[in-house]
């Protein structure tokens, strides 16, 4: 009959419609997914031939450094080091004489040296000497018959370090209460210097040969005073040398010599 066969098409018409109204929808869909698979092979293939870009999230890098024995240093100096997401990590090994290696980020070197110095040694002059008094030497005093009324002073180094008599000797017999002068024209140009063992000398006028002074007396004591580096200073201790029995005879024009480095200076006064 063909007023139902006509309501049949018309009623079919409109799904047909929909159908054709929804496959082009599919379509962005797929382009999509064939897209992310084409990304996909790339990187696949990218990380297989090198050529493509890394990953950065891990890198790992390795230094040697082997010391030179030449250079003074043994042994090996290695470092590893490596960085992980951006953060560095770093040590330092040594190897050799002196030598060190130091590492940081991903970064090696090392060094190697031998060296040895000497801070400033040595004796200078004036700790190898001292001044001569009585702790260091032995002093003897003795009459002689040639000048007359003259006394000679023997000082001789009995220390282990080479001393200096530096001006004259200070004489002081008992309990005198004055210094004798010293005779300038006696002055030698240098000081006297004495090695150990080695003897220095001076003389004394002990009274005039003619009577002509004053308060004559016998010492039975005598003092024999150092000086130091300037006149009149202490150059130490003082010596009590031996005297004759019977003393010695001394008055007003007592006088000394410098100290000399040889007797027959000490005597020609």
């Amino acid at each position: 009959m063909p007023a139902p066969r006509t309501s049949t098409d018309t009623n079919t018409a409109p799904n047909n419609g929909a159908a054709a109204t929804n496959r082009p929808a599919r379509t962005p869909r797929l382009l999509v997914s064939a897209a992310a698979v084409t990304l996909t092979a790339l990187a696949l293939t990218a990380c297989q031939n090198g050529t493509g870009t890394k990953d950065e999230g891990a890198a790992t890098t390795s230094a040697s450094v082997t010391a030179d024995p030449s250079a003074g240093g043994t042994g090996k100096a290695q470092d590893q080091s490596s960085a992980t997401g951006g953060q560095a990590t770093g040590g330092k090994s040594g190897g050799g004489n002196g030598g060190a290696a130091q590492s940081g980020g991903g970064k090696s070197g090392s060094g190697t040296g031998s060296g040895s110095g000497k801070g400033a040694s040595g004796t200078s002059a004036s700790d190898k000497r001292a001044l001569c008094n009585g702790s260091n030497t032995k002093v003897t005093v003795q009459t002689v018959s040639r000048p007359l009324n003259h006394m000679l002073i023997t000082v001789e180094n009995t220390g282990s370090k080479t001393c200096d008599l530096t001006y004259y000797p200070v004489l002081r017999f008992d309990e005198m209460q004055w210094a004798p002068t010293a005779m300038k024209d006696t002055q030698p140009q240098a000081v006297v210097t004495l090695a150990p063992g080695e003897s220095g000398y001076a003389g004394a006028l002990l009274s005039a040969a003619d009577g002509s002074g004053e308060g004559g007396q016998t010492g039975h004591r005598l003092t024999v005073a150092f000086q130091g580096l300037t006149p009149n200073s202490s150059g130490g201790a003082s010596a009590v040398p031996t005297l004759p029995a019977k003393g010695l005879y001394y008055d007003s024009s007592l006088t000394v010599t410098y100290w000399q480095q040889n007797m027959a200076d000490a005597l020609d006064s």
